[in-house]
């Protein structure tokens, strides 16, 4: 009777470790597939950011020379105005 217990205790936890391992396996391999894809969006996200950056830079760049040319304007307009 005791090794009837076992032996169906054995059988019933056989089976739900082995379906609880393959859908861990299962698992696992949609994590590393979803891993793989967001490195892969992780990657392609900073060369944007790096060439956005550089884009902001070239834009700041031109506002300041832009601002500079107008401030000067400015000054030439108020000093011909005095005039």
């Amino acid at each position: 009777e005791i090794y009837d217990k076992m032996a169906c205790w054995c059988e019933t936890n056989d089976k739900e470790k082995t379906k609880a391992i393959a859908d861990a396996e299962t698992k696992i391999a949609d994590l590393t597939t979803k891993i793989e894809e967001l490195t892969a969006g992780s990657s392609r996200l900073a060369a944007e950011i790096k060439n956005l950056e550089k884009e902001v830079a070239q834009n700041q760049e031109a506002l300041d020379k832009a601002t500079a040319i107008r401030e000067k304007q400015l000054a030439e307009f108020n000093a011909e105005e005095k005039d």
